[in-house]
């Protein structure tokens, strides 16, 4: 896990420093840049794979392609084994598979890469590039040009606007070279063998294997990896799994953060006892809540409240974890995957089901994910979320919807429950879902807040002032905030929105 930087063109050395500052919470390990004839690559690492050898940028043998690229590639040792047939490595780091991937294939190769990433590939003989951000945009990237009309890649804003006020959000299953602009090389589709109904069992068996197998993928590390654990269904069922796949000697441990009594704090220990992780827990204080809020949306890029709130805990978590462990798991992604939003009831058919969960996961890359990134990654933790797993998508958007919807008989995320029923205590199993902010004790805390520190006057001058709409006095207070750190205009325009503030 990293944070990348590449430009066409040269900035100066003090912009260089300014740069891989911006960005040394994605990377603490070690930092390099790297001028070339036409190109101005920088990286901050934090080192989880090939961890001896592995720092970038990564060069080919005669120095003509040059890497960098955050995240991890899952499949990297089945590529690398096919491709050692006829290229050579020179580093253990599974960055340099998609190097010598797309050297050897050209943009093709991006399709057979499995994982989380986002990487710029410079070719130095032809003075050309390619940047690239996995299908589901789990991995940040950002973009832009300079007054030289010189293009900018990097992971966050904060070290785009380094040197440019010209940014955007890169799109999510999107490669980009000069010639060819933004083109797409996978996304989420409607299957279209849903019609032909199976048995329940097929489903849920279906559902066992293939989440089973995106943990064990995600479980790929040179380090110690970890788990979230609020108690709830999702993270739950990841913790369980890892333990079960766990090769250790040692338990995996476990990560849970909440106000003093809330329900987080007790229900995770619950299921801590019962699965045999190592568990750890941090109580915060309302202080250090409302202390946290600049912090927050500083690490996040966004003001949108729901984000925000749900943002809170998970910094303090990822700052929890990342004293013991430089990976975790989370369970993100299971409510779009299985129907676990109450209004997601409407959808009645298997089709219009589908075509409302592809949507959202599609837009999960500027909110949700987002968080998950930019909350483990300022405590410099990496994240992976075995839920977003494609092959488990595939398998998910083939069940059809009335053994995925919520209704009076039946409760949320049914078939998931039914596909571990072995996995977890019963009343863990079949524990009804709660927002991450609810069930830690934020949500409270912060409404009341927002309530005492912005008044109805500044509320409305406020609304009149800013360029886009704000929602609430919550909003009102995170936006003031997000002003303060970016005041660029673009930045606006890179914010996802919930449908509720």
């Amino acid at each position: 896990m990293c944070g990348i930087f590449a430009m066409t063109g040269h900035i100066n050395k003090q912009q260089m420093n300014n740069v891989l500052d911006s960005m040394k919470h994605r990377g603490p390990d070690e930092g390099k840049e790297v001028p070339l004839t036409h190109f101005h690559l920088g990286h901050q690492r934090l080192s989880i794979i090939g961890l001896h050898d592995g720092i970038q940028p990564i060069h080919n043998q005669d120095e003509s392609k040059w890497i960098v690229c955050n995240g991890e590639i899952y499949n990297y040792p089945e590529l690398k084994q096919e491709l050692q047939k006829t290229e050579t490595f020179l580093t253990e780091s599974d960055s340099e598979v998609a190097l010598k991937i797309v050297e050897k294939e050209g943009v093709e190769g991006i399709k057979k890469l499995d994982g989380m990433f986002a990487f710029f590939i410079a070719n130095e003989e032809t003075n050309t590039f390619i940047a690239a951000r996995d299908t589901l945009g789990i991995k940040p990237l950002y973009y832009g040009k300079d007054e030289n009309d010189q293009y900018i890649f990097a992971s966050e804003l904060k070290t785009l606007y380094q040197v440019t006020d010209d940014v955007r959000e890169f799109p999510a299953g999107h490669y980009f070279t000069p010639e060819k602009g933004f083109v797409c090389y996978r996304k989420i589709e409607n299957p279209t063998n849903t019609t032909e109904e199976k048995p329940e069992e097929a489903y849920t068996s279906a559902i066992h294997d293939s989440l089973t197998k995106a943990v064990e993928k995600r479980m790929l590390a040179d380090v110690e990896v970890g788990v979230l654990l609020s108690g709830g269904l999702d993270s739950s069922l990841i913790a369980a799994i890892a333990a079960k796949l766990n090769k250790s000697d040692q338990p995996i441990k476990s990560f849970c953060v909440g106000s003093e009594g809330s329900e987080d704090l007790l229900r995770a220990r619950e299921v801590a006892e019962a699965i045999g992780t190592e568990h750890y827990e941090y109580v915060y204080t309302q202080e250090e809540l409302i202390e946290a809020i600049p912090h927050v949306i500083y690490s996040l890029e966004s003001y949108e409240p729901s984000l925000v709130r749900s943002a809170l805990p998970n910094y303090f978590v990822s700052k929890l974890a990342s004293k013991h462990v430089k990976v975790i798991l989370s369970g993100e992604g299971a409510d779009e995957l299985f129907a676990g939003y109450d209004y997601l009831s409407k959808f009645e058919t298997t089709e219009s089901l589908n075509e409302e969960i592809i949507r959202i996961i599609n837009t999960l890359h500027n909110i949700n994910l987002q968080r998950a990134d930019r909350m483990s990654m300022a405590h410099s933790l990496e994240l992976r979320v075995p839920f977003l797993d494609l092959e488990l998508i595939d398998e998910a958007l083939q069940i059809p919807a009335h053994l995925k919807l919520h209704t009076e008989e039946q409760m949320e995320k049914t078939i998931l429950r039914k596909s571990f029923n072995d996995m977890l205590p019963e009343h863990v199993l079949w524990r009804k879902k709660e927002e991450f902010s609810a069930g830690s004790g934020a949500l409270d805390i912060l409404e009341s807040y927002a309530n005492e520190h912005i008044s109805d006057k500044e509320f409305k001058q406020l609304n009149q002032e800013a360029t886009v709409p704000i929602r609430s006095k919550q909003e009102c207070l995170y936006y003031k905030y997000f002003k303060e750190s970016f005041p660029q205009s673009s930045a606006l325009e890179t914010i996802g929105k919930w449908a509720t503030a």
